[in-house]
Formats: C-alpha cells, structure tokens, sequence
C-alpha cells in the first residue's frame, strides 16, 4: 500500500518515490509556475543570508548553507531538501524574517512539526511574498489551504488512546497547517449522528474523526438525516484520523494508519466523490460507506467486541478460529450485476486506474432542502425487482459487499474497489472448504492473491437483497455496526458522499 511512511524529508524524493507516496506531485509540480527561462529560474531562488539560499526546486525545497541535520553536496556546500507535500505553511513576519513550518520525519510511522527561520537583511517584500506564494502552490497544488475542521475525538473506541493521540500526534500538525480546529469529544454512542444533523455546513469544510470507523459511520447517517442531506454530503469531507482498532477510512485515503502520516494527508488531501450505499431493513434507511457482511466476517468483526485490549489483531484470530470450524451460513441471494465475471472488473480497474486524477471536485453543488435521493430498487420490504432472482446459497461461508479497498491494515479484500464508480464489490467464498484451503485464503489476502483465487466470486454489483435462513440468531454487519438477523437490501448510490485523499479518485491499495 503506498504511503508516505518511507518519506525522507532531507532528500529530494525520486519520481518513483512520489508515485510511492501516492500523492500527485506531478499535479502540484503543474500548478505552479516552471522555470522556463533564466529570469524565471532566478525567481524560485530566494537569498535569505549571506552565504544561505532557498530554492524551489522540481519536487522540494532545496535549502544551502543551513547547519544542523544537513549534508554536503559535491561542491562542499551544506544543503538539505524538504519534499513540497512535507511543507505546512510559509510566512513572512512584519520585521522581514520568513518561517517555514513543515512535517520532520521522526520514524517511518511518525512526523512533527518543525521550523526553519531566516532573518533577511535587505527584505525585499514584494519579492518574498511572491517567493512564498509559490512555495505554497507548489505545496498544495489544487488541496484547500487552511481548511476549518470539526474533530470528533473518540475516547472510547479501540484501546482508548484517542485523547492523547490528537494532542501529541494530530493537532501540532493540523494548527502548523493554519487550519482552524474545533475539537469535540464525543460522549456516547450516536453522538456523531447528532453533530452530522446539528452541523453548520458553511462554518466547517471537513469532519475529522479521531477514532475507529465507527464515528465516520455515524457523522455520515447524521448528514444523511438532514432536510438538506444532498448539500450537506457533498459539502462536508468526511475524514478519518486513525485512532481505533479498524481504521480503513484511513488505510484506504490517506495511505497510512499512523495519525501523524494521516493529519499531514488531511492537511493536503483533496476532495473526492465516495460512493455511499443505502442498507434498508424493516422500514430503517442506514447508510453505509464501508462494507456489508453477512457470516465469517461479520461474526468475526463483532463476535470479538470482547477482545478489543488486542487491537487489529482480534480480527485476524476471530477469522481463524471460524475457518478452522468450517461454519457455514446459508441465505437466498437476490444481485442486481453490473460486471460478472473477474475479467470485466479487471478491465474496469484498470481502465479507471489509467486516467489521470481531477484536480479539483467538479460536483455542482445539490440545491437548498434536497434531501437523500429516491431508491431506486424499493426497500427490502417491497416485492423483489423483476429482473432479480433469488439464488439459494446453502453453504455461503462468507457473504462480503465492500465500498473500500482495504477492510483493515493487511486485508485488501477488494482489489478492484473504485471510490466512487456507482459499484459495490461483491465476495462471495464457498463454505464447504477444506481446513487447510481455508487458512490459504486468509493468507492470499495479504499477499495480494485473493482475487484470483477460483473458489473466489467477485462481482461488481448496484444492488442486492438477501435473506439469511435456517439461523435463528447471528450476525449481520454494516460498517462493523450490528444489525438485526433479518434480511436486508442494499443499493449504492455513485458519488453521494464527499472525502479527502491524496490521489482524488482512487484508493492507496494495490489494485489488480
């Protein structure tokens, strides 16, 4: 999975590197101005000293002639670079000293702010300011500066670090970025529903949840619950700062579930249409922007609420234990298909993946009191569409709906998964396998061999309905939230809801 984790902010980064890191940098490089020409190439090129200089070069800041954490170039020259994604902010003082903040590497999963100051002895104002101007174009490209951010904090999801995460790791980010913060911590479950009903969508551009997926899950339903729920969706980013036992909002946009790494993709992350899914059950709408499951992997993700002290590993142990127990969990399936077969959603990946990333959210926005769009199906309480057919499933080991590539750290899941290509992907595994093939199936998730695994279904789908049968009681899972055992309808709708991420139009996941 490309991520920033591998970053070293006192190298210029390769254009291999860049594509690694998964941001466009090739789109940040094309808006701002180039060096054409000797006069233009003077200008990105900033003497801030005697013998010290800043210059904007191809993918960093080049600074020469700083001591402390520097090297030496071939002409014996102190030198040092900074990646332009690493670069916060940049101004200029009232007594002619220009600062630089940015992201300092610590680790491979760890960054913080730092400064570089220089005082300038014969400050030349206009010329500075068009110096930092470009600095910060070449920064962020087409993401939105100083963005104003609702943060949710979380202190009760996964091992109950989300305090101390934003403080120490989040927050000194996001405010060296100059965004304007208003942190709230939520206080019980479905606090996150009322903040997404109560928000004032012109006050804030992002909601970012520092927690597990559980409170994303919540501000969306809450956005949705609105008389403007159309506006508001496409208004309001909803992001993840990972603070829980499953982060794969985070995984899946930012790259990393490292909340430093994921606060500096916020800082520069832009604004992508996601798909949302509508789950209807009884006369109850939910939305849905993760995944939906029905067997090993919904009883695995809530059948282990009891062992959340182990973090993402509880899913690992949960998905073992059953596949060892060969459990099965038969249903009657009803699919509207869109692509049938493993070789279309190839095609279609790889087809979407090809394209260059917009560079900027070209969604108009839904007019004033435009509430959630119609379904187009029913709900899972009206007669089965026409063209459906209920297919019965006797030894469904797994039923998997997923909107998201990565599930978790090590299960890219659905390879083929596109933010916002109208599609659910749709897993269906065989449950009558032997142990020993069963375990193999787990591990070809991480080694990016599922998909083409031949006891593997995978279809992209707009629409389904099942019905679980000859079970009493179990478990159903939309987002990693229990539902009632009884059946359910889902459809997606294309480009409903709103994210950050670093590419603008697909997942930080190896696709196929």
């Amino acid at each position: 999975m490309a991520s920033t984790e591998a970053t070293n902010p006192f190298q210029d980064p390769s254009p291999g590197e860049i594509r690694a890191q998964g941001h466009d940098q090739a789109a940040l490089a094309a808006s701002a101005p180039q060096s054409t020409s000797p006069q233009q190439h003077a200008s990105t090129t900033l003497d801030v000293g005697r013998n010290a200089s800043l210059t904007l070069a191809t993918d960093s800041l080049v600074i020469q002639g700083m001591n402390g954490g520097s090297t030496k170039d071939k002409e014996g020259k102190t030198t040092r670079s900074i990646p332009f994604y690493n670069i916060l902010w940049a101004e200029r003082s009232d007594s002619g000293d220009i600062t630089i903040q940015y992201a300092h590497t610590v680790s491979k999963t760890v960054v913080r702010p730092a400064i570089i100051s220089y005082s300038i002895d014969k400050p030349d104002s206009s010329a500075i300011e068009a110096w930092i101007q470009s600095l910060l174009d070449r920064a962020y490209g087409t993401s939105q500066r100083r963005k104003r951010i609702k943060v949710l904090v979380n202190p009760f999801g996964g091992q109950g670090g989300a305090v101390k995460m934003y403080h120490k790791h989040i927050a000194p980010i996001l405010a060296a970025a100059r965004c304007e913060l208003d942190m709230e911590k939520t206080m019980h479950n479905g606090h996150g529903i009322e903040v997404g009903q109560k928000l004032d969508i012109d006050a804030y551009d992002v909601v970012a949840c520092c927690s597990g997926d559980g409170i994303p899950h919540e501000v969306w339903n809450g956005l949705g619950k609105r008389e403007d729920a159309a506006r508001a969706l496409v208004k309001i980013a909803v992001t993840q700062l990972p603070c829980g036992s499953g982060n794969a909002l985070s995984l899946n946009f930012n790259g990393t579930n490292s909340p430093s790494l994921a606060a500096l993709a916020v800082v520069k992350g832009l604004r992508t249409p996601l798909d949302l899914v509508s789950v209807t059950q009884g006369d109850k709408r939910t939305l849905s922007f993760l995944s939906q499951s029905v067997g090993i992997v919904a009883e695995t993700d809530l059948g282990t609420e009891n062992l959340r002290w182990m973090g993402s590993t509880r899913f690992t142990y949960g998905i073992v234990t059953r596949l060892l127990r060969q459990s099965v969990y038969p249903a009657d399936i009803a699919v509207k298909v869109e692509h049938d077969n493993k070789a279309a959603v190839r095609e279609v990946y790889r087809t979407e993946a090809s394209k260059p990333g917009p560079h900027c959210d070209e969604r108009e926005l839904p007019p004033v009191n435009t509430g959630l769009p119609a379904l187009r199906y029913g709900t899972v309480q009206d007669p089965l569409p026409e063209s459906w057919t209920l297919v019965p499933h006797d030894h469904l080991g797994n039923f998997y709906a997923g909107n998201l590539a990565y599930m978790s750290a090590d299960a890219n899941f659905f390879p083929a998964s596109l933010p916002s290509d109208g599609c659910l992907d749709l897993v269906r595994i065989r449950g009558d396998l032997k142990r020993t093939k069963a375990i193999n199936t787990l591990l070809a998730v991480a080694e990016h061999k599922f998909f083409d695994m031949d006891h593997v279904d995978y279809q992209k789908v707009t629409a389904y309905r099942i019905i679980p049968r000859n079970q009493k009681d179990g478990y159903i899972s939309i987002d990693g939230e229990r539902i009632p055992f009884e059946p359910f309808q889902a459809e997606v709708h294309c480009g409903l809801g709103t994210v950050l991420s670093k590419s603008g139009h697909l997942f930080e996941a190896k696709g196929v």
